[in-house]
């Protein structure tokens, strides 16, 4: 199948300059909302390994910010696959989106405005990959919503298992308690969950 858009040096050039603004602006802003709290570059190369053997045909991801990790997830579809991106704030779904057509990758990707535990009702399945890296504390509300659209080989992945320990573990509790998935935490960047399915 192959991936539909291999990383161009164009693309790590564009995910290099958001990196670097990404900081710049966490370090000025006071306001959470504001912050756009990007994945480190370690566990963005590490999802984008995991996905690339995976060949997911569509992936869901909660918390879109500015779409830093939506361009990795978009890099790593298989060529008929799509990224399905959900975010709450409006401002930051615009940014999103005009990073995401610097970055080419815009045709494969389907941005969602609104609350997650809310826009999840419009999704259909299979989803094939998710990824969550929104508030956390929806998560375990989430899951139960999920399972039934998840595909027989869904991966389940979970930034800031390490670094915010409180925030996420409701779901971790979660998805350890399901017989059906085996999970593991990978000390990698804030830490990575990673659960798929046996």
């Amino acid at each position: 199948m192959g991936t539909q858009n291999i990383m161009t040096q164009e693309i790590r050039d564009l995910l290099l300059e958001l990196e670097g603004w990404g900081i710049q602006n966490d370090q000025l802003q006071t306001d959470r909302a504001l912050k756009m709290l990007n994945l480190e570059r370690e566990t963005a190369e590490l999802i984008r390994a995991l996905l690339v053997g995976w060949q997911p045909r569509q992936i869901l991801e909660i918390g879109t910010s500015n779409g830093y990790s939506t361009i990795w997830l978009a890099t790593s579809l298989v060529a008929e696959g799509r990224v399905i991106s959900i975010e709450r704030n409006s401002a930051k779904l615009a940014l999103a989106k005009a990073n995401l057509g610097r970055a080419g990758v815009l045709d494969r990707v389907q941005l969602l405005e609104g609350d997650a535990t809310d826009v999840m009702a419009q999704i259909s399945g299979p989803i094939d990959v998710v990824f969550f890296d929104a508030d956390r504390v929806s998560a375990p509300d989430q899951l139960p919503l999920l399972l039934p659209k998840l595909s027989h080989r869904a991966l389940l992945l979970a930034d800031n298992a390490l670094s915010h320990p409180a925030e996420i573990a409701g779901y971790l509790a979660a998805i350890r308690e399901r017989k059906d998935f085996e999970h593991f935490i990978v000390p990698i960047g804030k830490g990575l969950s990673i659960a798929h399915r046996v």
